[in-house]
């Protein structure tokens, strides 16, 4: 029978970050940051809406996301309402009790189920099998692709709009790895955009168990534990589905874990395996979207936070870490395409559209109103806990996995959840993501929702999200 770790009672009371000992008194500083992020986005949307207006220079219906305001209802309505009225009363409570195997399936399934009931608002056509059909979307190219070796190898002459033939918007705006996934889709009998909509969900839906196992393994079990419910019911579901983000919000995520787990793990033999694994992904998200490269942030925090134990053994978890790395970089240049190249015209290409025109000035804070309502206002609270957690105990991150000290734990938490928005802002700061950083941004989101366990009161925060996401996928069109 599993013990359930005391930290992760779904309403036992623990010390408030902000506050020593004050148990849930610290409810007013987490209101001051919530205030302040919802004044954020209420800018974002004023000022947005007026440059839109008058210079027409936004590209967006209503900003700052990628959306019209259109009030509607749909069939996955009432599966929505339902699903997330039970996650709010049970969830805590369930993610504490659960084992630990049981917990991971039910939280997959569930934000499945999420995901699902969201998109479905729109209809199963307009919200999951037509999303990756559009003009701007990857199944408009599955057909350019008779003979995969020569698509590749010509595939950096129709980047720039004015090269012949060019690529829709998200093709050109990624590496080949990302349009070839729908390809093989499609060979494999799975073609059409329902298929590679229920692939971009299921896999899409992974990334919360990811996210749940390196919390596990880098902090602790109880952290873990609290956060599931929020990783489940987070307003990112919006984005989610359908979109191809959410497939490689997934496999960055497992990458990262892998990592993790390379360097928690005491067996030698399994290590090896991980880290072998997690360069293998690593090198597949370089290849689905050229701006996932910044995950190496986040990796490079999680061989911090397993330093001790990594240096026990450094040869044998670099050597296939980097081995598994090598090998779709590899198989792609031997195919004919040249990474640096494509990125070079991608650059090019991205300033004759829209990101030449978008002001960088209004989005360069706008955008991080978006990341607001992918993360919803729990997260931000949760953030706000975290950074006083890393103001009172600024070297507890640097202790070694395993020490149950919870100043360690929680700050280990930090750490890792700093590194996603270290590597968000530097995103935000290098200029190629003016606008749709509502879905570009979900697999740097998927990591800054774990700080929602530092929160007390879960079930208010949860129901905050749910409401959030709900009137999100209800009162607009979204879409890409």
């Amino acid at each position: 029978m599993t013990r359930t770790p005391r930290s992760a009672e779904p309403d036992a009371p623990r010390p408030d970050p902000g506050s020593p000992g004050s148990g849930s008194s610290g409810i007013r500083p987490d209101l001051y940051a919530v205030g302040a992020a919802v004044l954020l986005v209420t800018a974002a949307v004023l000022i947005g809406r007026h440059i839109q207006h008058s210079r027409h220079t936004l590209f967006v219906d209503w900003p700052p996301v990628l959306a019209s305001w259109e009030p509607h209802v749909g069939p996955g309505t009432p599966a929505a309402i339902v699903l997330a009225a039970a996650c709010v009363a049970y969830g805590p409570a369930v993610a504490a009790r659960l084992p630990w195997r049981a917990l991971l399936g039910a939280a997959w399934g569930t934000a499945t189920a999420w995901i699902f009931s969201l998109a479905l608002i729109d209809g199963w056509q307009r919200g999951v099998a037509g999303r990756l059909t559009t003009r701007h979307e990857y199944l408009r190219a599955v057909d350019r692709f008779p003979d995969i070796p020569a698509a590749l190898r010509d595939f950096n002459a129709h980047i720039l709009l004015e090269s012949p033939d060019n690529w829709p918007a998200h093709i050109a705006g990624h590496p080949p790895g990302a349009t070839l996934t729908f390809v093989l889709l499609d060979r494999a009998g799975l073609g059409g955009g329902g298929w590679a909509g229920v692939w971009c969900v299921t896999v899409g839906a992974t990334a919360c168990v990811a996210v749940l196992v390196a919390v596990r393994v880098l902090a602790d079990e109880g952290l873990a534990r609290r956060a599931a419910p929020f990783l489940v019911l987070a307003p990112a579901a919006v984005w989610l589905g359908t979109s191809a983000d959410a497939y490689f919000a997934a496999v960055a995520a497992w990458s990262v874990t892998l990592l993790a787990l390379a360097v928690t793990c005491r067996s030698i033999r399994r290590s090896i395996g991980w880290a072998a694994g997690s360069g293998l992904l690593f090198g597949l998200t370089c290849y689905l979207s050229y701006g996932l490269t910044l995950f190496a942030v986040i990796g490079a925090a999680v061989l911090l936070l397993g330093r001790r134990r990594g240096r026990e053994r450094p040869v044998p978890l670099l050597v296939p870490l980097l081995a598994g790395l090598a090998v779709v970089p590899t198989v792609f240049t031997l195919a004919g395409f040249d990474w640096w190249e494509a990125y070079r015209l991608l650059v090019t290409r991205y300033h004759q559209g829209a990101g030449g025109v978008r002001p960088y000035g209004y989005w360069v804070w706008a955008n991080l109103a978006c990341t607001v309502l992918v993360i919803g206002l729990a997260s931000t609270a949760g953030l706000r806990r975290a950074g006083a957690v890393l103001l009172r105990h600024p070297g507890a991150a640097l202790t070694s996995p395993g020490d149950p000290d919870r100043p360690a734990t929680e700050a280990r938490l930090v750490l890792l959840t700093a590194a996603a928005l270290l590597a968000l802002l530097i995103a935000d700061l290098s200029g190629m993501s003016k606008a749709e950083t509502e879905r570009i941004w979900l697999p740097f989101a998927m990591w800054l929702l774990p700080a929602c366990a530092f929160l007390t009161r879960p079930r208010a925060w949860l129901a905050a999200q749910a409401v959030l996401a709900l009137l999100l996928n209800h009162l607009l069109r979204t879409g890409w």
